[in-house]
């Protein structure tokens, strides 16, 4: 099989990796990839927001599956061009892909299909937005409609800073808080059928004990040993089920990744929000120890015959990702700061570095975004993986790096005393 990986961050460097781990893959592209990405594919220089390029690029290296990693690309339509070109594709169209383009559609979607999710008004007035905050209450909960790049959402205590965060956006929608742990949950979905993955933790601000604004996420473990057992196939039966009928309904049927980010509150799972694409990093650690292959599970979802495949399995092992991220982050990044140590990381076949901000300038390897890398570590519980992690982390530098001490060190919202909630 000859695969073709759209991207350039850690998630598409993690599907690369797991891809060229295959042994049904004879082969991994990307495009436009990274240096890290570049080590285990071919990369191109075709961007990745343009369809019609990357259906050609997908033809001219006779691809046999491409998978769109990025939202952006997912709502410009890629899957589209690529599917009229003949070729499966893993990620959903564009009207599928409004699941996480707009949130006002994704919560029109929901109460459709009686998901479990939080009481939720679209605002498009600042006067709309403060009657909605003073029905739900504190804590605020404010998200973009609109791509935000995972950054689009505020929640605080403070209702100026809720306004403000409305007023620079358009078009919001103001949420119920949510309260209790959040968990990831990435479904492999074909249209009709869904195998879920194993559920992670991902801790998104920048600082120790949940302090400082939301990131792109700050490292991610799995298992969680805390959750309830049978967490991912209640979320199957309750959210990610009626959802893809709702969306076959619609004509919209939805072939991808549905992420499924849940807040395990007093009265069961309740969705804080779809994403349609795997998640990053907190795919990471789940890539890590998925014992099935990823090629043929995504073919098989990609070509509609997902249930002819066996559901996926996972070793009995834990996997952790620390991300570094580079100064200035989230607010601003550094770029061109020289990254030393890499080699030196990722020496144990334990241990994954996987770039997500990066650039080779005169053949040294620079920071090129905000999260720069991503230290993966698997071991046989999570205390192990993440022992592993931080010391593999230890070994990289760069000017101005910054890394949280405490990923993984106990779940959130679960233990008391711990970090508080990072949506």
């Amino acid at each position: 099989m000859r695969c073709l990986v759209i991207g350039t961050g850690g998630r598409e460097h993690a599907l690369a990796l797991a891809l060229s781990r295959d042994p049904g893959v004879a082969e991994v592209h990307a495009a436009p990839g990274n240096p890290g990405i570049g080590e285990v594919a071919t990369l191109h220089d075709v961007d990745a927001m343009d369809p019609e390029a990357v259906a050609a690029l997908a033809i001219a290296i006779d691809a046999d599956l491409v998978v769109v990693g990025p939202e952006a690309p997912l709502v410009a339509g890629v899957a589209d061009a690529v599917r009229a070109a003949g070729i499966a594709c893993f990620g959903p169209s564009r009207e599928a892909a409004r699941l996480e383009g707009s949130k006002a559609f994704s919560k029109e979607v929901m109460a459709a299909a009686g998901v479990p999710t939080a009481r939720s008004a679209t605002c498009d007035t600042p006067a709309e937005v403060a009657a909605a905050l003073d029905a739900y209450g504190a804590p605020y909960v404010v998200k973009d409609d609109a791509l935000a790049a995972g950054k689009g959402v505020v929640v605080t205590t403070d209702r100026d800073e809720a306004l403000a965060h409305a007023a620079g956006c358009g078009r919001v929608v103001v949420e119920e808080f949510l309260d209790g742990p959040e968990v990831s949950l990435f479904a492999v979905c074909d249209g009709t059928t869904t195998y879920p993955l194993q559920p992670a933790q991902d801790f998104k601000r920048i600082f120790d004990g949940g302090r400082g604004p939301n990131t792109g996420g700050m490292g991610s473990y799995t298992p969680l040993t805390w959750a309830p057992a049978d967490l991912a196939s209640t979320v199957v039966e309750t959210v990610v089920q009626p959802t893809l009928a709702e969306m076959v309904r619609r004509g919209a049927p939805f072939v991808g990744c549905l992420y499924v980010g849940l807040a395990l509150t007093a009265a069961g799972p309740r969705v804080i929000e779809f994403n349609v694409r795997f998640g990053d990093p907190d795919i990471q650690p789940v890539l890590a120890v998925l014992d099935t292959p990823l090629g043929g599970l995504l073919l098989a979802a990609a070509e509609g015959r997902l249930a002819e495949v066996e559901a996926p399995r996972f070793r009995d092992e834990a996997a952790v990702s620390v991300v570094l991220a580079s100064a200035g982050y989230p607010e601003s990044s550094s770029k061109g700061d020289v990254i030393d140590g890499v080699s030196h990381a990722d020496a144990e076949p334990d241990i994954d570095v996987i770039h997500a901000g990066t650039a080779l300038v005169d053949e040294e390897l620079v920071t090129a975004g905000g999260r720069v890398l991503a230290v993966r570590a698997t071991g046989a519980d999570v205390a192990d993986a993440r022992a592993r992690a931080y010391a593999a982390a230890e070994k990289i530098s760069f000017e101005g790096l910054q890394c949280r001490s405490d990923i993984a060190a106990e779940p959130l919202g679960v233990v008391e005393g711990a970090s508080v909630k990072e949506s």
